[in-house]
């Protein structure tokens, strides 16, 4: 182990490592990890031996981002904000944060606004009325392009931003981005025909799914698909407010012992849910090292360690009951 240097030893006087900072803001290490990485939302000192340092303005921020997260506002978009500008947005009322159903509209509606010529008409179609993850799809808002979108205005906050561009370049980006979050939307996915991969990379860095076309509709469908996978998390209660997934309830020594017990359950299903949750465990920590390993995935591995940790707490709340059901002591 590397010893520390005497410029160490002053840096860490003044500055948090991040469990330090996760234990003042409440916020996972790992979370804490994936705003920085993923969403660039802290830029930290490091010792010789590679420890992060954080100062008081990033504990702030921490903090500032987590009460806004929870508010409804999507990471991705209040990530890269200045203190000062997440203040004003925690002190304004102005815009939405959280967008109401429409008058009318049924439950288990999502309202997606759509920017592209003729991309309306596919998501309207029979192929795309199929119930998405028990919930439908609603077109509030079409567009041709972005320059109708920001003269015309949007008449609602949709929940999903869907753009269609020829051309992907910074101005777009930030265009994009902006519209994003005026409206509060919660998740964008921009599908693009030629771009510059740095523009690319960095709207993924912040959280937007982005697809090179042609796309087919069964591709489309799954991407839609796919940002709603958190928000059915959501009101199953396994993620609540926040992007925040709930730490494991249960050590691999408890699942262990809860699997080797004798069950009256002639289909061991005790055994059998503690090993499912072992298992999906061990991938939820596998995807987040990917995450931090290899940028360019970034987002894929982001999903699946989103996935993998909304099904561990779906079976930690089967194991409690059929733990209630049998007997059997978690603790």
């Amino acid at each position: 182990m590397q010893k520390p240097t005497q410029n160490d030893i002053e840096l860490i006087n003044t500055l948090f490592r991040i469990g330090a900072v996760a234990k003042a803001t409440g916020i996972p290490v790992s979370t804490l990890r994936i705003w920085e990485v993923r969403h660039h939302a802290f830029s930290p000192s490091k010792t010789t031996g590679k420890h992060r340092l954080y100062s008081q303005m990033d504990v702030h921020k921490a903090s500032l981002l987590k009460q806004l997260s929870r508010q409804g506002h999507a990471i991705s978009t209040i990530a890269p904000l200045q203190v000062t500008a997440l203040e004003k947005l925690q002190q304004s009322q102005e815009a939405p944060i959280a967008p109401p159903e429409a008058p009318g509209q049924a439950a288990g509606t999502v309202s997606l606004a759509v920017i592209g010529a003729g991309l309306a008409n596919r998501v309207t179609s029979g192929k795309f009325m199929r119930p998405f993850l028990g919930s439908r799809l609603r077109v509030s808002d079409s567009f041709t392009d972005l320059a109708q979108a920001d003269t015309a205005g949007f008449r609602e906050p949709p929940q999903i931003l869907l753009v269609r561009v020829n051309t992907l370049h910074d101005s777009v980006r930030s265009q994009i981005q902006e519209l994003a979050l005026n409206q509060g939307v919660a998740h964008t996915l921009v599908i693009y025909g030629f771009a510059q991969e740095a523009v690319v990379q960095s709207m993924r860095a912040a959280g937007t799914l982005v697809r090179r076309g042609p796309v087919s509709d069964f591709e489309l469908s799954d991407l839609i698909s796919s940002v709603l996978l958190v928000d059915t998390a959501k009101s199953l209660g396994v993620i609540h407010s926040d992007p925040l997934i709930p730490p494991r309830k249960y050590s691999d020594d408890t699942l262990s012992r809860v699997a080797g017990i004798s069950s009256n359950m002639l289909c061991e299903c005790p055994r059998h849910v503690a090993e499912l949750i072992a298992q999906l465990a061990s991938f939820e920590q596998y995807s987040q090292e990917c995450l931090n390993k290899n940028e360019e995935d970034a987002h894929l591995h982001a999903h699946l360690h989103a996935i993998s940790g909304s099904a561990r707490a779906l079976f930690e709340r089967a194991l409690e009951m059929v733990a209630q059901h049998e007997n059997i002591p978690l603790i």
